[in-house]
């Protein structure tokens, strides 16, 4: 709705005439929240903060190169022709699975690197996710992209997009608001894990619910997405990010299974 944050003067040095992207923004203030959070989180349950500093610098390299990779493998299916696709980060694409992936893998190597509690590190990183990520939806809906179905006219869920040079939402007609559902989800999700964090009977209970709930929410929430790079297994039935989401709730069932025996 609001591609453009900022048009910077053409009197400025090096930045005149150029533009800051409200996507790139939000994106931007997404991680620094999650930054926050875990500095915050580690102090409070006393994990050495900066190695968790020094482990969110991994996990944000690792985001960004994950997420770009799912994107191209889901969107470009002939990227051998074109490998460089990969770098271009600059044409836009990311896709959050493969961020989560990716930064889930980074964990797992540092820990074992760092001789560090796997569970209890992500159960520190996990609510900065779903709040960075609950930002960054934002940023979607300034940009357009990732948008919604067609649906009523004059809904409370859906919008009409402006026409724009920059905005990637198609604006003929009303559709779902499909980033602001996932965004209020995300917050409320960020709710549930800070108000159940100290609650916890076993360490890796948070994250554990965080791959539980997302699942459900992002499967739930593709039924009202319209964009159609985002890829499917089944054409027009389940989407990649629903076979995804399956995948993700039936491991964290298992390792609830196998820690909650270990804490009985």
């Amino acid at each position: 709705m609001h591609p453009i944050l900022y048009q910077f003067p053409e009197w400025i040095p090096l930045l005149g005439g150029k533009a800051l992207h409200t996507y790139g923004a939000l994106v931007a203030l997404g991680f620094f929240c999650g930054l926050l959070w875990v500095r915050y989180e580690a102090t409070r349950v006393g994990l050495n903060v900066q190695k968790m500093m020094d482990l969110f610098f991994y996990v944000v390299l690792a985001a960004i190169v994950g997420s770009r990779i799912m994107y191209v493998l889901v969107s470009e299916p002939r990227w051998w022709e074109d490998p460089l696709v990969f770098i271009r980060f600059w044409e836009g694409g990311l896709v959050f699975y493969g961020g989560l992936i990716a930064s889930v893998l980074t964990v797992v190597w540092y820990t074992l690197r760092q001789r560090m509690n796997y569970y209890s590190v992500a159960d520190v990183f996990t609510p900065g996710i779903a709040l960075g990520h609950a930002i960054g939806r934002l940023g979607c809906f300034a940009a357009g992209c990732c948008y919604g179905k067609p649906g009523p006219e004059n809904s409370f869920w859906t919008v009409l997009f402006p026409q724009g040079d920059f905005s990637i939402a198609p604006y003929d007609h009303p559709i779902y608001a499909s980033q602001l559902f996932e965004s209020f989800g995300e917050f409320v999700l960020f709710l549930i894990l800070f108000f159940f964090r100290k609650k916890k009977k076993f360490e890796g209970e948070v994250f554990l619910i965080y791959i539980v709930l997302y699942p459900i929410l992002r499967s739930f929430l593709e039924i009202f997405r319209g964009d159609s790079i985002r890829g499917f297994i089944v054409d027009n039935i389940l989407s990649t990010s629903q076979f995804i989401s399956i995948l993700w709730v039936v491991v964290a069932l298992v390792l609830w299974i196998q820690l909650r025996k270990k804490h009985v």
